[in-house]
């Protein structure tokens, strides 16, 4: 076993196989189950509450519908999210299990590192995004008040100028030295930098209605769209379920912490229909009312409070939403691919190895490059995104309709052939075969439709592949259900 001191206790799997077991992949003992209301809530508070969540929150009023038609939208979307999110979160609440050990239930001890494997490369790859992302702000904020650094913008290695690779390098060992501290010092980080976005939110909001009034406000920022608006709310609808795949996959890594199922339940219903509504009406007060003040829609809040022109407005804007970004990147895209590196060499990679594994891959794959290519993060996003709906379907259609919420704890960590979920060798073929099917369907279809060969399937891809990933799971697993059925193992 391994571990360390800032850890959570875990419970002790008598015989567990070392290559499916160590401190950080075992289940969670009750008194590591200190993530209450407020740490779930605060939780997707800074999942929601970056720059990345107030552009796309902000986006979705310039769709052409009225502002009652976009709520309406937003109210159904978010609403499928929280339920959603119940219904993925509930294994791991369950089992204290993170998300590769629960993938093991669906897909095999050993197949689980194929769906632990894609999550994590869609992780690492985001993640280098968005240090390079929240490394641009602390480079206008060193420019803010020493503006001498100019001088080191000049040079290039690697596509970053001298000045760029410090405020990135910052960024990224600033996070590291977070996660490094562990999911308990993740816990307490996460419970301030939400609620701290409110408050410069809010703070701007005041400041915009001071300098407009009520009277220029709107929430319909673009001209009446074309078509149905049934249709385009539906649309709405599932842009925001999309938003949310890859913690649609991952959330058991936080659920796993919860007190209890109440506790889970209300901080998702606070955290997501609630707090993504009030965080997105008070994104469209400040973006319609950059128009009057300034004269076009700004929807990049760094940008406003730069343009304010107050160097300590700037300072605290811009590190309010560098700790933002900060958040919903160790949230969303670090947590995830620490266990899942974890998952691959239990033995030898624990969580914090696998955080150190995750911080080393996203600088080398030079996300300043890879985001001046609209055509690499299109293929990146359908293919791989594409893969996450077909998974998430597979798994919930495992959990709850074939296996009924009844799953033997020991084994998810043996290796033993009487194993239940031991399958072929390690392997579910059937849940592998199922993934193959409809990844490559839903893939195909992304593809197609993004590069006009059909018509766009928009931001239906998630929907279309989970469903197919459940449908294709269930059916070949109930025509081959004696043959994956061991005797004398409890399996549903």
């Amino acid at each position: 076993m391994s571990g360390h001191s800032n850890a959570p206790p875990s419970l002790a799997i008598p015989g567990a196989d070392p290559r499916l077991y160590n401190h950080d992949l075992a289940p969670v003992a009750p008194e590591g189950r200190t993530w209450g209301v407020f740490s779930i809530f605060a939780m997707w508070m800074s999942d929601v509450h970056s720059v990345g969540g107030y552009t796309f929150a902000a986006s979705l009023f310039f769709l052409g519908l009225t502002g009652w038609e976009v709520l309406l939208a937003m109210i159904v979307g978010i609403t499928a999210v929280y339920f959603l999110m119940n219904l993925i979160g509930r294994p791991s609440l369950k089992y204290g299990t993170p998300f590769p050990v629960v993938a093991r239930m669906s897909f095999g001890v050993m197949g689980a590192n194929i769906a632990a494997g894609l999550r994590g490369i869609v992780g690492i790859v985001w993640y280098g995004v968005q240090t390079y992302f929240a490394s641009k702000a602390v480079q206008a904020l060193v420019l803010a008040f020493y503006p001498a650094a100019e001088t080191f913008t000049h040079s290039s290695f690697l596509g970053l100028s001298a000045l760029g690779w410090f405020s990135f390098l910052f960024m990224w060992v600033f996070q590291l030295l977070i996660f490094l501290n562990g999911m308990e010092t993740i816990r307490k980080f996460i419970d301030f930098c939400g609620p701290v976005v409110y408050v410069v939110m809010f703070a701007l909001a005041i400041w915009i209605l001071t300098q407009t009034g009520t009277s220029s406000l709107s929430l319909q920022l673009s001209p009446r769209a074309e078509g149905s608006a049934i249709g385009h709310m539906a649309s709405a609808a599932m842009l925001i379920v999309a938003y949310f795949a890859a913690l649609l996959l991952n959330f058991g890594d936080f659920s796993r912490f919860a007190r209890d199922e109440k506790a889970m339940k209300v901080g998702n219903l606070l955290g997501l229909p609630l707090n993504f509504i009030v965080f997105a009406i008070i994104t469209v007060i400040v973006t319609a009312g950059t128009v009057k003040v300034f004269g076009e829609a700004i929807m990049d809040p760094v940008a406003i409070v730069e343009r304010i022109g107050n160097p300590w407005v700037v300072a605290i804007g811009s590190i309010t939403f560098i700790v933002a970004t900060m958040g919903i990147n160790i949230v969303a895209n670090f947590v995830s691919p620490a266990y899942d590196i974890s998952n691959l060499y239990p033995e030898k990679i624990d969580f914090r190895l696998g955080g150190l594994i995750t911080s080393i891959l996203s600088v080398l794959v030079c996300p300043w490059i890879f985001v001046s290519s609209p055509q690499a993060i299109t293929i990146f996003v359908s293919i791989f995104g594409a893969a996450l709906g077909p998974m998430f379907g597979i798994m919930v259609a495992d959990y709850y309709l074939v296996k009924r919420q009844q799953v033997v704890l020991e084994d998810l960590y043996t290796m033993s052939p009487d194993g239940s979920l031991h399958y072929d060798g390690g392997w579910n073929r059937t849940a592998l075969v199922a993934l193959a099917i409809s990844g490559v369907i839903s893939i195909g279809l992304s593809l197609c439709g993004g590069y006009g060969v059909i018509p766009n399937i928009g931001d239906w891809g998630w929907l279309i592949g989970s469903s197919l990933g459940a449908v294709l799971y269930t059916a070949l697993t109930r025509r081959e259900a004696p043959a994956l059925s061991p005797p004398g193992r409890v399996v549903a």
